[in-house]
């Protein structure tokens, strides 16, 4: 799940209470400090992330056309449980579902619905993490739902490529600054733009930590050096004409304001003394 420029949302009892009844601890706003994760705090985020992981995976095998994104919830809460943790995203701030399913040119955070469809052609993004032992993992994928137009094949490619450009600068020694600069000239060397109102994030004891990780370069936050020890949650979102976005009446809901596609990838990210450690790598779950 994304992490909003402008800190998240508006403080809420509600919101607090909602997370408490889920089962999640009480929400920490606007934590300072970057946590370095102990050994054994890294193994119970390998735990969660790997959750995840398993879900994201099921749920590309299982995506068809006329099924709703509320199917997709129950069966993404319903897994995430059996394994032994609790869904991140259900009532964080009152989000009411355990996985964000946007659909086409809905950016980041639509809310399942069961009247909501998934037809042939539509590029679909499944977002969630998983709580367990204290630490959340998430990840963010993007399904082609069957036979999709060309430009849609690109667009997902270059967002899944993004990601991994970005990655690839992991390590002990870099900069937050040179994910954001990897990321950012891929994707307009590809003649897509970047999604500049939602980044990623640090993500451990809570699901959005410090620091924000950003997808372009920005003076907005200063340029941390990582360290081994580090998780963060990379998330490059692409959209196939403008960046700028909307947030639906639903206030979760952001749509490209030109109705143009848009994609996601996110891990979650290890920062180790020799590179990286994708936590969430649905391709290697042994």
């Amino acid at each position: 799940m994304n992490f909003i420029t402008n800190l998240l949302f508006p403080k809420s009892k509600a919101s607090s209470d909602s997370s408490k009844s889920n089962g999640l601890p009480a929400l920490k706003r606007n934590p300072r400090g970057i946590h370095i994760k102990s050994e054994p705090e890294i193994e119970k985020m390998r735990r969660s992330a790997k959750i995840v992981a398993t879900v994201l995976k099921e749920i590309e095998a299982m995506v068809q056309p006329g099924m709703t994104t509320a199917d997709l919830d129950e069966y993404a809460e319903k897994r995430i449980r059996q394994m032994g943790a609790t869904p991140s995203f259900k009532g964080y701030y009152g989000f009411p579902a355990s996985i964000c399913a946007s659909i086409n040119n809905e950016v980041v955070h639509g809310i399942p619905n069961p009247k909501k469809v998934i037809r042939r052609g539509d590029i679909l993004k499944v977002d969630t993490g998983a709580y367990c032992d204290g630490f959340h993992g998430d990840s963010c994928i993007t399904i082609p739902v069957g036979k999709v137009s060309k430009d849609a094949t690109k667009l997902i490619k270059v967002a899944e490529e993004a990601l991994y450009k970005g990655i690839e600068q992991v390590k002990q020694g870099n900069h937050l600054l040179d994910i954001a600069e990897a990321i950012e000239d891929y994707v307009k060397a590809n003649g897509c733009s970047v999604v500049e109102e939602y980044t990623g994030h640090g993500v451990g004891k809570n699901l959005h930590e410090a620091p924000s990780v950003f997808n372009f370069r920005t003076k907005w936050i200063p340029n941390v050096k990582l360290k081994a020890g580090m998780t963060l949650a990379i998330e490059p979102i692409l959209n196939a004409g403008s960046k700028h976005t909307r947030v639906l009446r639903d206030r979760w809901t952001v749509v490209t304001v030109d109705n143009n596609l848009s994609a996601q990838f996110e891990h979650t990210v290890l920062v180790t003394r020799d590179g990286y450690e994708i936590l969430s790598d649905r391709h290697n779950l042994s």
